[in-house]
């Protein structure tokens, strides 16, 4: 049976009890909003959303109670859920009767042969393949979260839609667990935190999705940036420096500007009719790096680095703060190799992203194998190089003894990748890392080797993003820590705080002495009470605050305090010592 536009059919209790309260909820909106307009109304992750035209009326979060409310009587009133499939034409009569000219577009589009499937609540009619609960009755644990919009479709050209959000448990203590949950991750949001602790800022007059780093969140980007380039030099990684612009003209070579033209920005064009695009990615750069010599087999593989600059257009109701933006800069590299050596340089890739995030303490993810669909005008190449692709990626991950699943329809179009799937603070997922396998830009460029033979070869490609974009890694951490970096990221990692002002000599001269060892010191010379010292530290989730009064002057000492409120009086030298080493060894 064909997707009416809503979700893949489940049998799943859990999705099943969610998508009937969508409909729950659209049964509520249209006996309090007769001339509403009710779109799609999928299950999603932890619950559902339903989509409504309330023709120019506005609906905010202070209307959600009453709905609710609205909902909770529907429920208690045990009305079924009746399944029927209806003639077309019976079906088209009865929207039309309805008014509702969205699920006349969905039986249009969607909806092939002469039968559709519908579903009724009570008076409720709505176009569904199901399954559903037995009755509202069976829905009892559920709550209304918020309103969004949404553009009909996911099309910016359709109306612009009212979306509510809601979620739905099976037992009333699950939903009261997902409350104090989401209570938690709110305190964990990267978008809050960043902004209480003066991280990051986000203006209109900048622009949508173009973060500005303030000072203390360049400083955690700047000793990630040094962490990450340091390690791949060690691994044999050259870094390169490229312009974040290029002529049009090379992203039409590489098949961007025919198969990922949505996402770039419109060129600059010039008087002399030169077209200058912002490029949404590093690899046709890197190519021409490549070809500045002839390469030898010897030269290979070569690993060809930077942390660059991309621009991508992503719609204005996708961006989210640090994690989804439209100016971004990642940690790419381009391996270019033999075929005899692709195995081991996909290895290495994803030993390196996996060490990566060791250090980071990124603990928990996923892999999922990104392949081509059957829709062959999106992608580059022939179907033997996609298998050979994707068959290199899944023998890679099985010999490092690592489980995947299969996003399909989700590869690059020159090529399969591996996603390192994670979650935010809200469990919702997102691809930090990448490695691909690509056959196809070689091929559009032409690129070549000279073999031990002395023939011409083709090399292959790996595209990878080991640390991922900063942006999207960094809001993680900041919600992976809630805030409390390790020492060796922290912006600030001790607070000199004098008892009196009498002391702050002393203290000026314990925060030059670690300094003089790279430590990041800020010395807290305000007339103000110790007490207010120490708790504006800990709101900056500082790691470490060294108090000195009389007793530390006159022992060359430093009582030290830690953010989790541990206390100890140590010479200077040892906690110097001790502090280097903690950020030498990077400790979490």
């Amino acid at each position: 049976m064909p997707d009416y536009g809503e979700h893949e059919a489940t049998d799943d209790p859990l999705q099943v009890l969610r998508h009937s309260t969508a409909h729950l909820l659209a049964a509520a909106v249209v006996e309090l909003y007769p001339e509403a307009k009710y779109g799609i109304g999928p299950a999603v992750q932890d619950g559902f959303y339903y989509d409504f035209d309330f023709g120019g009326k506005s609906i905010s979060e202070a209307d959600l109670p009453a709905i609710e409310s609205r909902m909770r009587r529907l429920a208690q009133a045990d009305i079924p859920f009746v399944h029927d499939v209806l003639p077309r034409k019976q079906a088209i009569e009865e929207f039309v009767k309805r008014d509702q000219i969205y699920k006349l577009e969905l039986i249009h589009d969607k909806v092939e042969g002469d039968e559709v499937s519908v579903y009724r609540t009570g008076e409720f009619l709505d176009l569904c393949r199901g399954p559903h609960v037995r009755s509202t009755k069976d829905l009892k644990a559920f709550k209304l979260m918020r309103v969004a919009g949404a553009y009909w479709r996911g099309d910016e050209k359709k109306p612009q839609l009212t979306r509510i959000y809601g979620t739905a448990w099976q037992t009333q203590r699950e939903l009261d667990d997902y409350l104090k949950f989401l209570e938690e991750a709110e305190k964990r949001d990267h978008k809050k935190l960043g902004k209480d602790l003066k991280l990051f800022a986000v203006d209109d007059r900048v622009g949508p999705g173009l973060p500005l780093w303030l000072p203390d969140g360049a400083t955690i980007r700047r000793e990630l940036e040094r962490f990450i380039v340091d390690e791949e030099l060690s691994r044999g990684y050259l870094h390169v420096r490229t312009p974040d612009v290029a002529r049009l003209d090379l992203f039409r070579q590489s098949g961007h500007a025919q198969l990922y033209s949505e996402y770039m920005y419109p060129a600059m064009k010039f008087e002399d009719g030169e077209e200058l695009e912002l490029r949404p990615v590093n690899c046709p750069h890197h190519i021409v790096i490549y070809q500045t010599e002839l390469r030898s087999y010897r030269d290979l593989p070569l690993r060809i680095a930077e942390i660059g600059n991309n621009w991508r257009y992503e719609r204005s109701g996708t961006l989210a703060g640090m994690n989804r933006v439209r100016a971004f800069a990642l940690n790419d590299a381009h391996i270019f190799c033999t075929p005899d050596q692709l195995m081991d340089e996909v290895k290495g890739a994803i030993d390196l992203a996996l060490y990566f995030s060791k250090v980071l303490g990124i603990d928990e993810f996923s892999y999922q194998l990104s392949t081509r669909d059957d829709v062959k005008d999106k992608w580059l190449g022939t179907e033997e190089q996609w298998e050979d692709a994707q068959a290199a990626l899944a023998e890679a991950l099985e010999s490092m003894g690592q489980t995947y699943k299969r996003g399909v329809g989700d590869a690059a179009f020159y090529g399969p990748k591996i996603d390192f799937q994670v979650r935010d603070a809200h469990r919702r997922e997102f691809t930090n890392s990448t490695v691909q396998v690509d056959f196809q830009l070689p091929q559009r460029f032409d690129l070549e080797y000279v073999a031990e033979d002395g023939t011409r070869k083709r090399p292959v490609m790996v595209h990878r993003g080991a640390a991922g974009a900063m942006e999207r890694l960094f809001s993680y951490l900041i919600e992976r820590y809630a805030g409390a970096f390790p020492t060796w990221l922290h912006p600030t990692q001790v607070v000199v705080a004098a008892v009196k002002d009498e002391f702050n000599d002393y203290a000026q001269d314990v925060g030059a002495r670690l300094r003089s060892s790279r430590v990041r010191v800020e010395v807290d010379r305000r007339s103000e009470r110790l007490e207010r010292k120490i708790r504006d530290a800990k709101l900056k989730k500082v790691p470490y605050i060294a108090v000195v009064g009389a007793k530390e002057v006159g022992t060359g000492h430093v009582n030290v305090q830690d953010r989790m409120g541990s206390k100890v009086d140590m010479p200077l030298e040892s906690f110097q010592e001790m502090l280097n080493a903690e950020i030498a060894e990077r400790r979490r």
